[in-house]
């Protein structure tokens, strides 16, 4: 009788303890399932828009009009920058090595031999010092007049172009708020033709407002760092031409008797 009892109460245990399994398998399982899905940290997204992808969207969201004279200004701002940045750095001068070449040339050949040298030299220091030693035989004074004169001149020669780029520098940015304003207008249309100021009916005069205002500032601020740049170098050759200058008349008073 015991023995049957000990049988029973074992095959009810059996029982339980293989439902309890099933019951736990599904939410192992489903553990299972959550660790896989968390994503590491450290692993890369698996797409990414690519850059070139994300700013044309972002130049047709702004409104083709408005971003295409935004963009304009960029490409002619960069080109007058870009051709100014190559003008400076051909007008670049060894200017110690051109005056010990221009007062070997007066002691050995005279004011001659000094003009050929200047003449053979590229950049506004040998112009300057040409157009002095074309002059040398009417007097120190007339020298030094004409060597501010034409340093002007050259001056302006490099200067030439930075109103332009000052101006793309103005327009830039008053493209982008001009596009805000009309983006602005767009949203109170849409706003008086739902009759509604949902974040849905704005959001898209919103989106073109923003984007043109970005747009133009980003422009102005890469074209003021080349203007900065290109009045950076012509302040140095600036200082050089002056410096240069002043050393050719001491040396013309060496030289000349």
């Amino acid at each position: 009788m015991f023995l049957a009892a000990s049988v029973v109460v074992l095959g009810m245990s059996a029982q339980i303890a293989s439902a309890q399994d099933e019951a736990a398998a599904p939410a192992a399982t489903e553990e299972v399932s959550e660790a896989e899905e968390v994503v590491d940290p450290f692993s890369a997204p698996a797409s990414e828009e690519p850059l070139h992808q994300q700013l044309k969207t972002k130049f047709i969201e702004g409104g083709a009009g408005f971003m295409s004279l935004v963009i304009i200004c960029l490409i002619l701002g960069l080109a007058v920058a870009i051709e100014r940045i190559i003008y400076l750095a051909l007008c670049k001068t060894n200017t110690k090595k051109l005056l010990a070449a221009v007062e070997a040339a007066l002691k050995q050949g005279g004011v001659e031999a000094a003009k050929d040298v200047c003449r053979n030299t590229r950049g506004p220091v040998a112009s300057i010092f040409y157009q002095g030693l074309l002059r040398a035989d009417q007097g120190l004074d007339v020298v030094e007049k004409t060597i501010v004169s034409y340093g002007s001149v050259q001056m302006s020669n490099m200067e030439k172009g930075l109103s332009w780029l000052g101006l793309f520098i103005a327009i830039a940015p008053s493209l982008g708020f001009l596009g805000t304003v009309i983006g602005m207008i767009q949203a109170f249309d849409a706003i008086q033709a739902a009759g509604d100021i949902s974040p849905n009916v704005v959001a898209g005069g919103m989106k073109v407002a923003l984007i043109t205002t970005v747009g133009g500032l980003i422009v102005a601020l890469i074209l003021q760092l080349f203007y900065n740049y290109i009045l950076s170098q012509i302040d140095t050759l600036s200082i050089e031409m002056e410096d240069a200058s002043i050393s050719l008349v001491d040396t013309l008073v060496k030289n000349i008797k």
